[in-house]
């Protein structure tokens, strides 16, 4: 009979503990106030990084570089440049 508090107490313990592990996620957000209308803060960096992608695009072009797969180098630079963005940003 013991042995089955003792397992039912780790039991507990362990679902407090992630328990606890899902509320630490629950902090506030970082947004920004934007005309009274709060955007989230990876909205924001995506657009910034967009904006960064269309550069490097005229950049190439006024190069006459030529991308090989500008379907797969476009995508993938604008999420290096949102992702940059955020660890720069807000880590």
């Amino acid at each position: 009979m013991i042995f089955l508090r003792d397992t039912r107490s780790v039991k507990h313990q362990l679902l407090v503990f992630l328990i606890a592990l899902l509320l630490a996620g629950c902090s506030r957000a970082p947004s920004f106030d934007v005309l009274g209308s709060f955007f989230p803060a990876w909205l924001v960096c995506f657009i910034v990084a967009i904006v960064l992608t269309s550069l490097v695009r005229l950049a190439l072009l006024r190069l006459h570089r030529k991308v090989a797969l500008p379907i797969l180098v476009y995508p993938s630079l604008a999420a290096f440049f949102t992702f940059g963005l955020w660890l720069i940003c807000f880590y």
